[in-house]
């Protein structure tokens, strides 16, 4: 059986992992159930995985699993425990009960190829890429296969997969998907130079490209990369 804390510390880290798949960190933990310190965190988590509640995720940072969930509420909290500030839990009775590990496999659409080159069309499509769940953050994804040799000093090679996450703003410095002139898309490091924009190469054969603000638009920033060997 569970105390109050654990309870709710069970069930943040739960809801976290349905909502981005990513297990939240110890200061989140912490400020969630109101801790003084993360060390009172580290306490909790012990007692759930001794339990078998949790599970952490070897070679993976802030990787938790959910084993179990609680059958119903659990009351409010006294100074002294009684009936009513524990809660009894059981193993979910199907499996789609359980909340989505950090280590799972999801999939995100695959639009098609994008130039790490002069620019080429991204083509739609209506294929799904299975991804790590740990390899995406927050947020909307999609995966773009890359093709060219422009940002190979930035360790994107030909064939590999871009994962994206879906937004219209970037920062300088950010490598973002642009689509110039609304129907070509290229994947480069995005910068404001005076009045212009100028995508940047990451590679020394290749010219940054300069246009207007109203030629380009942000479709996304890289969140990661899949290889396939």
């Amino acid at each position: 059986m569970l105390t109050r804390k654990q309870h709710d510390l069970i069930c943040f880290i739960a809801d976290r992992l349905n909502d981005t798949g990513v297990s939240p960190s110890f200061e989140e933990m912490k400020e969630a159930l109101d801790l003084k310190s993360k060390s009172g965190v580290h306490r909790l988590i012990s007692a759930l995985e001794e339990r078998q509640f949790l599970r952490r995720l070897p070679n993976r940072a802030r990787a938790l699993e959910v084993l179990r969930m609680p059958e119903r509420p659990v009351a409010a909290s006294a100074k002294t425990k009684t009936p009513a500030d524990v809660v009894s839990l059981s193993r979910p009775s199907a499996p789609s009960a359980a909340p989505r590990a950090a280590n799972d496999v999801i999939e995100i659409p695959l639009h098609g190829r994008i130039a790490a080159g002069l620019p080429i069309e991204a083509m739609e499509s209506a294929q799904m890429l299975p991804v790590p769940a740990a390899l995406l953050g927050a947020g909307e994804h999609y995966a773009l296969e890359v093709s060219g040799d422009s940002m190979v000093e930035a360790g994107i090679l030909d064939g590999d997969y871009a994962l994206i996450r879906r937004q219209e703003v970037a920062r300088d410095g950010e490598i973002v998907v642009a689509l110039v002139d609304d129907h070509e898309a290229t994947l480069k490091y995005f910068r404001r130079e005076g009045a212009m924009v100028r995508l940047d190469p990451a590679n020394r054969a290749y010219d940054p490209q300069r246009y207007r603000p109203d030629q380009v638009r942000v479709q996304g920033k890289l969140a990661g990369l899949l290889r396939r060997y």
